[in-house]
């Protein structure tokens, strides 16, 4: 799904990098943190900057901190702004001429528990910050010579990970010493490691949620971690699975496309259909298609194929050209389905404006039936934690054409995934994952709470729920 057309959005993207070593270095941090952007434009395009430091400069937030002292207030409505703020606010104890950036992070937590990942760049170091609830993403990789990586982005030389991941005390994931012989030229912090090939980073860890990492030139140390009140349980955002992320970004030690292909098989279990083939509208549901059409033994074939050469905000001249709307964005593979019963795999149906005339399109083209699957549960509920979801009555879940959805939209049956399949297809992996770490029992012997990573993690469903990670307040 075309998520302009859906009506969601998320504005949430930031990435961050710093040289290892003696400055100056040969590392050219701009280019590097531009390239990093770019593997993020999927989670947002309406804004960007950049701001690079030699170590010795202020930062914008030392000069906010300054205009808020003078009495001048918030000149924008966005939520960086009111972060900004928030830092800018001395603690008791701090002295005014050298701030506690600790503290100062800290507090911030503790009025706003929810929902943010932050890198905060001070002289010669960055501190990321990732919110208590781990609600939004974040993760760390190390820049490595462009020498040790191969075409595949694979490590020369390290050693296959069998039997010795190490759990380490902090409750994270990392490859032992000695594993590695690669230098390290620097390090980056993003919202999703999907921007790490591009730069020649290799994926390191988590930053886990509430924690406090501080980089800098010599390495990547956790100062503090912020629980959450009354021992709640994490949440981090599960539609970051469904279709925010990058299929090849790494979240909870498990790779997005994986978990997106496990719930189109979980799809096949909880809604099957006589059909004779399985497809999709191209290409963010691809993963979900071809799990479901594994599990159910249907062959995975294309209908559509997509014109890459129109933008998302092309401008329509007539009428004429408005009204041909999806056979403008789409080419019709006739020939793969005419006369055949279709399973159409869909990340999402929010308002049901979009499958409606693709639908249409393909029964016109020659298909038989068509029956849409949807890989994820209906929204039902706004979200109030970054994402810009359409009104409570716009989704379509939420109104009277959603008893009769099949006919509204003109397809032949129409199933959603379950709330639980959609859990258990996340949780599936970080299971396993477990698993293989208790067989470790030399391991799990020299960490007696080795585990602790894997069994305080949990998701936030409030869109598809209403039961949100903290109290509304308003």
């Amino acid at each position: 799904m075309d998520l302009a057309e859906s009506g969601i959005f998320e504005e949430c993207g930031v990435f961050g990098c710093i040289a290892s070593g003696e400055w100056p270095t040969e590392l050219d941090v701009p280019h590097v943190i531009t390239l990093g952007l770019v593997g993020l434009q999927h989670r947002g395009q309406e804004s960007a900057g950049i701001v690079t430091s030699d170590g010795y400069g202020l930062m914008p937030t030392i000069r906010t901190h300054k205009l808020l002292r003078h009495g001048v207030g918030l000149s924008t409505g966005s939520d960086s702004e009111m972060i900004t703020q928030l830092l800018a606010y001395t603690p008791p104890h701090e002295r005014d001429d050298s701030p506690d950036w600790v503290a100062r992070i800290k507090n911030l937590m503790k009025e706003a528990p929810t929902s943010y990942s932050l890198l905060i760049m001070h002289r010669d170091v960055i501190y990321a910050v990732r919110d208590p609830y781990g609600n939004r993403p974040l993760c760390i990789g190390r820049l490595i010579p462009v020498s040790d990586i191969n075409g595949k982005g694979k490590i020369l030389g390290l050693k296959k990970l069998s039997t010795i991941e190490k759990e380490i005390p902090n409750g994270y994931l990392e490859v032992p010493k000695g594993r590695n012989n690669s230098e390290t030229e620097g390090w980056v912090v993003s919202s999703e490691s999907c921007s790490f090939l591009s730069i020649g980073a290799v994926y390191y860890r988590e930053v886990l949620p509430g924690e406090i990492v501080k980089i800098s030139r010599q390495n990547v140390q956790t100062l503090d971690t912020v629980p959450r009140p009354g021992g709640d349980p994490v949440a981090f955002c599960i539609f970051e699975y469904v279709y925010f992320a990058r299929p090849d970004s790494i979240f909870e030690g498990q790779m997005v496309y994986t978990v997106r292909y496990r719930c189109g098989q979980q799809l096949a279990i909880e809604a099957p259909v006589d059909a004779d083939l399985v497809s999709t509208v191209p290409e963010s549901a691809t993963p979900a298609a071809l799990g479901y059409a594994a599990k159910c033994g249907l062959p995975y074939v294309e209908v559509l194929c997509k014109n890459r050469y129109v933008g998302r905000t092309f401008i329509q001249p007539n009428m004429r050209l408005r009204q041909l709307g999806v056979a403008k964005k789409f080419g019709v593979l006739s020939d793969n389905f005419k006369g055949k019963r279709i399973v159409l795999i869909d990340d999402s149906i929010v308002r049901g404006n979009t499958i409606s005339p693709i639908i249409k399109l393909l029964k016109e083209s020659g298909a038989k039936e068509v029956h849409i699957r949807v890989a994820s549960p209906p929204i039902r509920y706004p979200c109030y934690m970054g994402i810009n979801i359409p009104t409570k009555e716009e989704l379509i879940a939420n109104r009277p054409e959603f008893d009769d959805l099949a006919k509204y939209i003109g397809a032949n049956s129409v199933v959603y995934l379950s709330v639980e399949g959609l859990l258990s297809s996340v949780q599936e992996g970080m299971k396993l994952k477990k698993q293989k770490i208790e067989k470790q029992e030399n391991i799990i012997q020299e960490n007696g709470n080795g585990l602790k990573y894997f069994e305080k993690h949990g998701h936030c469903t409030a869109c598809l729920t209403g039961d949100y990670p903290v109290e509304l307040q308003w």
